[in-house]
């Protein structure tokens, strides 16, 4: 079981949490991919300033650094395997 721990920032009470079953590890992948590319477009759509490529990527990195995974056979033997 893996259990994904996504902060909208870093003081985030109140992330976006869900659960993927050790077979749904291609499920978490796509799910991160477009939860991610979701947030840095919304990002780029509300930036009052014109956003180059670089900054693109500057934003895609810090919302990857917002993600935390954890892995464990059931919900009270969770450990982090995924963390920045």
């Amino acid at each position: 079981m893996y259990q994904v721990i996504y902060s909208a920032d870093y003081l985030d009470s109140n992330p976006l949490v869900k659960y993927f079953e050790d077979e749904e590890f291609n499920e978490l992948e796509d799910f991160l991919t477009q939860e991610v590319e979701k947030r840095v477009q919304w990002t780029v759509d509300h930036s009052p300033y014109q956003v180059d490529e670089e900054d693109r990527q500057s934003f895609e990195e810090i919302e990857w650094t917002l993600i935390q995974i954890l892995k464990g056979e059931n919900m009270n033997t969770l450990t982090t395997i995924k963390k920045d």
